[in-house]
This record gives C-alpha cells, structure tokens and sequence, in this order.
C-alpha cells in the first residue's frame, strides 16, 4: 500500500566513502585518507528527507580502502581521477560525474572512473545510473583482485533506492556479515526494507527489531514492524510499534494513517464494549494527527471513520463532506457521510449522500443495508423496499436483507 521508505545513505555526501586525498607524482590516484568529519549541511540520498541518518560506528575510521593501479599496457591503463575526485570533495557533483563518465570512455577498464561516477550520480539523486556505474566500478574491482567493501555497500543502497530489491539483498546480507562489521543501523534498515519488498516478512521483521535495537529512535524501522504486524492481525503488536514511530517522528504520515486503522481494527473485534469505545477514541486521535499533516481526501475519509466509531457523528458529516467535494471523490466517502448523517438523524441528507454511493459504487452491499434503512424511516417504502432487494441480490444468503424486505413489502405501492 504503502511506497517504501527510504533513508539517507550511510557517508557524507557518499564522497567521504572514497578517500579524501590526492596522490604524489608517482601515481595520479587519491590515496587513501581518514574520514574528515561530517559536515552539518551533508545532503540526504532519500526521496523522502523526513528524518536524520544513524551515525556509523567508527567515524574516525577510513571507509575506503584504495589501492594504487599498476597502469596497464596498452589502451586500459588508468586515468587522473584526481580532478573528478576534488570535484566531488567540493560537491560539484554533476561537474564530477560528467568528467568521470569521460574518464570511463577513455579508460573503460579503469574501476576509479565508475566509482567517482556512480557517487556523484547518488548524490545527485540518479539511483538507476548510480547502481550501474557503481556495477561496473566493483566488477572491475574483482577483476583486479581491489575489492572495496564500501564500493560493495553503496551498491546495495543504489540498487534499493532504485527499487531493485532482489539485487540489493545479497550485497546487503554481505555487508552486515562481513568479518570484523560493526551492525550498522542504517544497512541494517536497507537490508530489512529489501527483504520486506521481496517477500520475506520474517526475515525482515527480525532485520528491523535489530534496527531498532541499535536505535530505538528509528521511526522508519518501526513503522515496517507495525505493518507487519498488522499484516498478522496482531494488533495489539501494531498499535505498540506505530505509536512508538508516530512519537518519534510525528510527521510520519504513512505511521499515523496504519495506526488509525490498526485501533479501528482492534475496536472492531473487541467483544468488550469498554475496550472498543477506548480504541475509537484512540483512532480519533491517531486520526488527528494524520490531518495535521496530511488533508487529502484519502486522510479524511479514515478520520471520518474514526469519528463513526466514537459516535461522533456531527464531526464525521462535517469531515466526510470535505472529502467528497470534487469529481474524483470515491464512493466510500459518500457511503461513509451518509452513514454519519443518518446516525444523526439528518436522513434527508443521508439519503442524497448514499444516493451517491450507489451510483458509484453499485456493487458495494452495505449501501443498499443503509440505504433502505434511511428509506423506510422516511416511510419511502417502495424505495426501501428496491434498496433491500438489491441487497438481497448481491447477498442471497444475508438474512437481514430477507427480513427488511419481508418487513416493509406489505407497505410498499
């Protein structure tokens, strides 16, 4: 339902995983130098940037291990990457990967050039033309025996910020488990996110329980474990995790939204009257701080709901006639007004919504229940009388349609 969520990408600027130096005059490549220090304008690799990455471990470790290329006889030998390199270091990113795709012509055999490419190109947001530049920088690594693990995890990143799950998944599990790895929150959330998008909900759900372990703040990690749970019909375990995400990120407009549904869930088959009431009064709530920070009509018609629930149903008319103005509202918003209106007893106009309803959604059973009832309280027998029909025809074995037509036929003309 829900788009996956994605998170800054582990180093500064992605820069920082290359090493940050320039070689002597013996050899044109950076050498390999400690991580400088993270600055406090670094750019989010995310399409949503809602929230701050997890710090690394070590920070003052290098991140990358460079070795000098022995030039190769012939047209492969390797290029000056050192220009690009700088570019990149003053965040010049489409000026270093233009000169590092033009190195790459030169030089295709060169894994530097794809490397310094494929990290501008994340920085620059282009997650598909990263992840092939970052293939071919790290294939050519294996070529040459110079495997980089850093190459390896940036890699992975690109391949999820593309949506190419499958191929992000091994590199991730490989990152994680690396002999002498420190857990990092951060891949770790890669890795669960992958798992999760290819079909391993429980491999996921324990991926994101050590995110969280890590860091308890993570809002990310907890709003897939409560999606998960709510997948299970554990609710209880869902209301617990979405509310820990929505308090540690109260922006979260996807958490809010699960939340809201998960107490409407739990309410709905709780046989203890106390408990329900409770939770429709907590959907109301999470239902609140969704239209903080979401106002489309999607948002409101499940803030309506939960004012339904809570029996509040001036307020649920008066939000679910917002979220039925304009030609693409749907039918379940009419449904749902028409609902509110007729608990009020404002059946006029419950009739003209769920006269709507009907119309676009024909086939939606519960209409016709409603629909009827509204008629034969307004003694419009004969309209009651089509609506439970129509019921009855898409429901053969709903005996309250049978009883409501029995009930009102002898009045009907």
């Amino acid at each position: 339902m829900f788009k996956g969520c994605f998170r800054p990408v582990l180093s500064c600027c992605l820069l920082l995983l290359l090493s940050a130096g320039v070689s002597n005059a013996q050899s044109s490549r950076p050498r390999r130098v400690r991580q400088a220090e993270k600055p406090a304008d670094e750019p989010l690799l995310r399409p949503e940037a809602k929230q701050t990455s997890a710090a690394r471990s070590n920070p003052n470790a290098p991140l990358l291990e460079v070795q000098p290329v022995k030039p190769v006889v012939n047209t492969v030998g390797g290029g000056d990457t050192s220009h690009a390199f700088q570019l990149l270091q003053q965040k010049q990113f489409a000026a270093a990967a233009k000169e590092a795709k033009s190195l790459a012509e030169q030089f295709p055999n060169d894994p530097e050039t794809w490397k310094i490419a494929g990290f501008a190109e994340l920085n620059l947001k282009q997650y598909t033309e990263a992840s092939v530049d970052l293939r071919k920088a790290l294939d050519l690594q294996k070529l040459k025996k110079q495997e980089d693990p850093n190459t390896a995890d940036a890699l992975g990143q690109a391949y999820v910020l593309s949506e190419k799950f499958e191929q992000a998944l091994p590199l991730l599990s490989a990152s994680i488990t690396r002999a002498g790895a420190r857990p990092d929150p951060v891949l770790l959330y890669y890795r669960g996110l992958a798992e999760y998008k290819t079909g391993k909900p429980l491999d996921a759900e324990k991926t994101f329980n050590a995110v969280v372990k890590l860091n308890p703040k993570d809002s990310l990690s907890l709003f897939y474990l409560g999606q998960i749970a709510l997948a299970k019909n554990d609710f209880d375990g869902a209301v617990a995790a979405l509310n820990r995400a929505t308090v540690n990120d109260p922006r979260l407009a996807a958490a809010w939204t699960l939340l809201t549904s998960a107490y409407l869930r739990r309410a709905a088959v709780t046989e203890d009257a106390a408990k329900s009431n409770a939770d429709y009064l907590s959907a109301v709530r999470a239902g609140e701080g969704l239209i903080k920070v979401r106002t489309d009509a999607e948002a409101v018609t499940l803030f309506g709901q939960a004012l339904i629930g809570a029996q509040q149903f001036a307020r649920a008319a008066a939000a679910l006639e917002r979220a039925t103005q304009g030609p693409e509202a749907k039918g379940v918003a009419f449904y749902l007004l028409g609902v509110a209106q007729s608990r009020a007893k404002n059946f006029p106009k419950a009739i003209a919504a769920l006269e709507t309803a009907q119309s676009k959604s024909p086939e939606d059973v519960n209409v016709y229940r409603e629909l009827g009832y509204a008629y034969e309280v307004t003694k419009q027998y004969g309209k009651a009388l089509a609506a439970y029909q129509k019921g009855l025809t898409l429901a053969p074995g709903d005996s309250d349609f049978k009883e409501a037509a029995d009930r009102v036929r002898p009045f009907a003309k």
